[in-house]
């Protein structure tokens, strides 16, 4: 007989992808009031064992009988597809401390913070197996899931997706919600209960809620916030009751860093200076304040530095997240900062990483306000204490926050030795046969950061044991790595970068004198900096392609970035102009930014021409003309473009500003004729490799006959060619000379002889 207030129901296995994996059941709505529960509240569920989760509301088609649930949750409750289960709704409270094992690369790379938002809102008990799929939250966190999912495939690559995790301790117990202020721990890192939670300021029980955008409502202490005041900001004394610092993931030991030596030094050289040799200081006749701004690409490994450098100096860390923070309602990221500034020992840092969310340029924000107050204070006492924020992106830093750190150190991208030195730590543990040389990968990995080439390490790795599983080498080969560099892409040309597929010059027929052209202006730049720098001159910074469409202008530059293993960055100009005042010239600056710090880097514009037309005669307000402005700035400004190569293409060279085309800029000038016979020929051969053709037919004779035929009107003639031979059967074997004269038939030439001539006698006033 079932109990009141219970319902005994068939578990029943969802289909649901939204769901799958994320805590979340469906019940029919009569199901759920009959329950007295709501849409995002918590249910109890029992089967050979008991846990809880988010109930939600099944659509009106699904059985009153049934409860939705997927793999996940149903070993949970120890039941199988079809088995009777008791629901009950649950008084859920939000866990104050959670503790879960998992995978060793999962516990290595994934910090706290980033799997405490991964978890948020998911209602836990001991023992349940989880999955880092984090729940949507609508559009209030969005932001906020989509940087956890961008960080945890940067960081353990596609297989984070599937990847389950075991729940070794929950308080209280017997189920609570993860909200934004449960302490999230791995086991291997944790401390015993009593200790933690001495760490940490009493908390009254708080009643937890899905989201509002769930149905449910938010969770919200029982008891009044307290009152703000500036000794609560103050940092814990020194003293034997201090509480430990708030752990992230664990330092490497100083002296296995790679790839950073030298910020690295810099940085410990002030925290060391600042915390231990302060006498120094005095007899100088100066001081200092230990605020210290850390910036660098994403992935470099700007936090890990810090961590490496605080334990060198014997200095605690108390870390937060600044992305995390922003993600909270206001009362909740002031509590968390408190926090962390309470557990500071003396000496101890302040790690705050992504500082630009917490503290943005151009917009005072409460707690942007409070956190500038709080940077001061902490600073307040010099010697015991030090902040220090990272950011990926300094000029978006809240400029009175930057002024209080009054130190600034640039972890850059790593260069080949760099990474050659990352790729031999993070194989240090794995077989890597002989033959394999990590210089030549290292050399192969342009624009690649630390957590790069760990994800790049770990799917070289990954390659390895499925071949070991069927019984082949087990040591990583070659292969190995050149499979890992093309499906693993560096993480500063997200959205931006170009495959090249494997493309050299040598797969370019004809046109020796512009292959050679670009080998100058494009390969030796990129390819050998030095050469200038001995001769004392500057390489050049660009060149415009112009030619009739069709004529393999694109095609080409991605031959020559491949021939010189460089970073191709394309880019549209629907990314870059927006209507807002100010933004296409910011985007510009990010571009060429990214595009530094990914060097070397070849930056490709296609139909330059709409991106770049002459000033003065637009209608949108000036935008074009101000986007032409910070073109010609970043061509030739203050900061240099070493190891960057702009490459412009058009078919309207007339069109573009001439600023942009004076030396020093795009200097170079090339025209890309559309293809002779022997140039058609050698397309057609191309185009032809795979294809079955009959003795019949003779390429050359076919070539000769098409003029006005661009390249790309070359390849449309073979593969319709084959699409006639399959018109007439779909078992036809091989391509016969009337296929081809069928298809020159239905592909008619797309050069205009007008233009064409145009372009032969810009090109001939440009050399003359």
């Amino acid at each position: 007989m079932t109990e009141p207030g219970t319902l005994t129901l068939t578990a029943t296995r969802a289909r649901a992808a939204l769901d799958a994996r994320r805590g979340i059941v469906r019940l029919h709505p009569e199901a759920l009031t009959a329950l007295g529960l709501r849409p995002g509240d918590a249910v109890g569920i029992t089967g050979r064992r008991s846990t809880a989760a988010i109930a939600l509301e099944a659509d009106r088609y699904a059985s009153r009988r049934a409860l939705y649930a997927d793999d996940l949750t149903l070993g949970n409750i120890g039941a199988r597809d079809g088995d009777p289960v008791r629901l009950a709704a649950v008084d859920l409270e939000a866990a104050d401390r959670v503790v879960l094992s998992g995978p060793a690369s999962a516990v290595a790379v994934v910090d706290p913070d980033t799997l405490r938002l991964a978890l948020l809102s998911k209602v836990v008990c001991e023992g349940d197996d989880v999955s880092l799929l984090p729940i949507e939250l609508g559009s209030s966190a969005r932001e906020a899931v989509t940087a956890t999912r961008r960080t945890l495939n940067n960081t353990l690559g596609m297989g984070w997706t599937t990847m389950v995790l075991n729940v070794v301790e929950a308080s209280p117990a017997r189920g609570a919600m993860i909200t934004s202020d449960t302490r999230v721990e791995w086991a291997s890192t944790a401390r015993p209960a009593a200790e933690a939670s001495a760490a940490l300021p009493p908390s009254p029980g708080r009643a937890a809620r899905m989201p509002a955008s769930y149905g449910g409502t938010a969770a919200r202490p029982r008891t009044e916030p307290r009152a703000e005041s500036r000794s609560e900001l103050r940092p814990a004394p020194a003293d034997s009751r201090a509480p430990e610092a708030v752990p992230g993931l664990a330092a490497i030991p100083y002296d296995e860093l790679a790839g950073a030596k030298i910020p690295a030094e810099e940085l410990r050289e002030l925290l060391d200076l600042g915390f231990n040799h302060r006498e120094v200081l005095k007899v100088v006749g100066t001081d200092m304040a230990l605020g210290v701004l850390v910036s660098g690409p994403s992935g470099a490994g700007k936090a890990t530095i810090v961590r490496s450098v605080a334990e060198a100096v014997g200095a605690a860390v108390s870390e937060v997240s600044g992305s995390d923070l922003a993600a909270l309602e206001a009362n909740a990221a002031a509590d968390r900062l408190r926090s962390a500034v309470a557990a500071l020992r003396v000496p101890g840092v302040l790690l705050v990483r992504g500082v630009e969310h917490l503290a943005p340029a151009g917009r005072r924000t409460p707690l942007g306000t409070m956190f500038s107050r709080l940077v001061e204070e902490v600073l307040a006492e010099p010697g015991e204490h030090a902040v220090v924020c990272t950011t990926a992106r300094v000029e978006d830093v809240d400029a009175a926050l930057r002024s209080r750190l009054e130190h600034e150190v640039v972890v850059p991208m790593p260069d080949a030795e760099a990474r050659r030195d990352l790729l031999v730590y993070f194989t240090r543990s794995m077989k890597v046969a002989e033959d394999v040389k990590l210089e030549s990968v290292a050399h192969r990995a342009p624009g690649y950061v630390a957590s790069d080439l760990a994800v790049m390490v770990r799917e070289a790795g990954v390659r390895a044991a499925l071949r070991a599983k069927d019984g082949g080498a087990t040591a990583l080969q070659t292969a190995d790595f050149d499979g890992a560099l093309e499906s693993v892409r560096p993480t500063s040309l997200a959205g931006d970068s170009v495959e090249l597929g494997g493309l050299t010059l040598a797969d370019v027929g004809g046109m020796e004198a512009l292959k050679q052209t670009l080998t100058e202006t494009v390969l030796w730049p990129l390819t050998y900096p030095d050469a200038f720098t001995r001769l004392g001159i500057d390489a050049p910074r660009g060149i415009l392609l112009y030619g009739p469409p069709g004529c393999g202008k694109t095609y080409i530059v991605r031959a020559v970035a491949g021939e010189g293993h460089a970073n191709v960055m394309s880019i549209k100009g629907s990314e870059l102009l927006n209507k807002w005042v100010g933004e296409s010239e910011k985007n510009v600056r990010d571009l060429f930014r990214r595009a530094r710090q990914a060097s070397p880097t070849l930056m490709f514009f296609d139909e330059l021409d709409a991106l770049a037309p002459v000033r003065g005669g637009g209608t949108d307000g000036g935008t074009a003309d101000r986007v032409v402005a910070a073109l010609l700035t970043e061509l030739d400004g203050a900061e240099a473009l070493r190891d960057v190569v702009v490459v412009g293409a058009t078919n309207r060279p007339d069109m573009i500003d001439p600023a942009l085309l004076r030396p020093g800029r795009l200097e170079r000038l090339v025209y890309v004729p559309p293809p002779d016979a022997r140039g058609r020929a050698d397309i057609l051969r191309a185009n032809a490799k795979n294809v079955p053709f009959a003795d019949d037919v003779d390429l050359d004779a076919v070539a000769d006959e098409l003029w006005l035929y661009s390249a790309a009107d070359c390849a449309a003639l073979i593969r319709e060619a084959a699409l006639t031979a399959m018109r007439e059967s779909l078992d036809a074997s091989i391509v016969t000379a009337a296929h081809l004269e069928q298809a020159m038939e239905r592909v008619r030439p797309s050069l205009d002889p007008e233009q064409l001539e145009y372009l032969e006698n810009y090109a001939q006033n440009r050399e003359g």
